[in-house]
C-alpha cells in the first residue's frame, strides 16, 4: 500500500533522508535504507539518499510489510515429565518462563508450544498454564500445565505451598548450622526495580536449608521453600551474609566466581514433589546438574583439597 507526502515547507532544502527520516518518524539510517530499496521514491525524478528536498515535489512512500521476527527457542529444554495434564522440563540457564517486556529471548512456553505440545488456554496472555516459574539465570525443574483441571488444582497447590520444591545452593562463606530456617519478609528493594530485598512492608517467605557439603570458602546446601518469593533464595542468603556465589546482584564475589567460570548464580531447581492433579498420586520429578555448575563444584572441591594439603 502505497502513501503521497507532500513536502513538508519546513523540510524544504534538507538532505532527503534527514527530511524523510522527520516525515515518517524513522531513523536516519532507516531512511536511507528505505529511499535506496526504492520503498521511497519522488514523483518528479529520481532521487538518492544526498538529495536535496525540493519545493513542490511529491514522495511516494510504498513499505514492504516486514515478518516479525521468529521467537528464539530453545531446542536442549528436556522434557522430564509429561502426561495429558502437566508437563515438566529441565529448564536451562538464559530461558524464561514466559514472554515479558524488554525479554527476547528463548522461553520455556514458547519452546513447548514450538514442539506441538498442548497447553491450556488457562492463565493471563502470554502465560497460559504457567503456574510457577523460574527466574532467566536459575535452571531446574519447572510445571507447565497442559489441561484445566491441572491449571485449576496445581495453581491451587502452589498457592496453598503443598508443592515440594528443592533447590541445591552454593552459597558463600562457612555457614555455621548444619541447618537453619530464614524467616524474613520480601518485597521490592526501593533504588532498583529488578533487585529485592528483605523489608518489613515485604510479603511473608520462609526459607529451609541443610548443608551437603562444605568447603571453608563456600558451602552446598539443599533448599526447600514454603512460599515462592521473586528471588527468594537469593535474597535470603545475601541477607545473612552468604550470597550465592556467582550471583553479583547479591552481593556475590566476582573473583571466587571467575575463578569457578561462573556468569551466573549457582542455583538449579533439582527436585519437584506434587500431588498429580487428576490421580491424586504423590509425584517426584528429580533433575541433574547442568554442566557449568558441575564445573564449578569441581573447581571447588579441588580449591578445597589444595587448602587441606597446605594446612597439614
Amino acid at each position: 500500500m502505497s502513501r503521497l507526502f507532500p513536502a513538508p515547507d519546513a523540510l524544504i532544502g534538507k538532505r532527503l533522508d534527514v527530511a524523510v527520516a522527520k516525515m515518517l518518524g524513522v531513523s536516519r539510517a532507516k531512511a536511507s535504507e528505505l529511499i535506496a530499496s526504492g520503498q521511497v521514491r519522488s514523483l518528479s525524478r529520481d532521487i538518492a539518499k544526498s538529495s536535496t528536498l525540493m519545493a513542490g515535489e511529491t514522495l511516494e512512500v510504498s513499505l514492504k510489510d516486514e515478518a516479525p521476527a521468529p521467537e528464539p527457542i530453545s531446542h536442549d529444554m528436556a522434557i522430564v515429565y509429561e502426561d495429558d495434564d502437566v508437563v515438566v522440563v529441565d529448564k536451562p540457564v538464559g530461558v524464561a518462563a514466559h514472554a515479558s517486556v524488554g525479554w527476547t529471548g528463548p522461553t520455556v512456553l514458547g519452546s513447548l508450544l514450538d514442539r506441538g505440545v498442548h497447553i491450556t488456554s488457562y492463565g493471563a496472555p502470554g502465560r497460559q498454564g504457567i503456574v510457577s516459574r523460574l527466574d532467566v539465570g536459575t535452571s531446574g525443574l519447572m510445571l507447565v500445565c497442559k489441561s484445566e483441571l491441572a491449571y485449576k488444582e496445581m495453581r491451587r497447590q502452589f498457592a496453598e505451598h503443598e508443592v515440594k520444591k528443592t533447590y541445591h545452593a552454593l552459597v558463600q562463606g562457612n555457614l555455621k548450622e548444619d541447618k537453619a530456617t530464614i524467616e524474613a519478609p520480601i518485597g521490592r528493594a526501593k533504588v532498583s526495580d529488578f533487585r529485592f530485598t528483605v523489608t518489613p512492608a515485604g510479603k511473608e517467605a520462609i526459607t529451609h536449608w541443610d548443608v551437603m557439603e562444605r568447603f571453608g570458602e563456600a558451602t552446598l546446601v539443599s533448599v526447600n521453600l514454603e512460599t515462592g518469593r521473586t528471588h527468594q533464595i537469593r535474597v535470603h542468603f545475601s541477607s545473612i551474609g552468604h550470597p550465592l556465589v556467582g550471583d553479583p546482584m547479591y552481593g556475590a564475589n566476582p573473583v571466587l566466581s571467575a575463578a569457578l567460570g561462573l556468569d551466573r548464580q549457582w542455583l538449579h531447581a533439582m527436585r519437584l514433589e506434587f500431588r498429580h492433579p487428576r490421580t491424586r498420586v504423590w509425584t517426584t520429578v528429580e533433575s541433574h546438574y547442568p554442566a557449568d555448575l558441575s564445573h564449578a563444584l569441581k573447581v571447588m572441591r579441588e580449591r578445597a583439597a589444595v587448602r587441606l594439603e597446605a594446612a597439614v
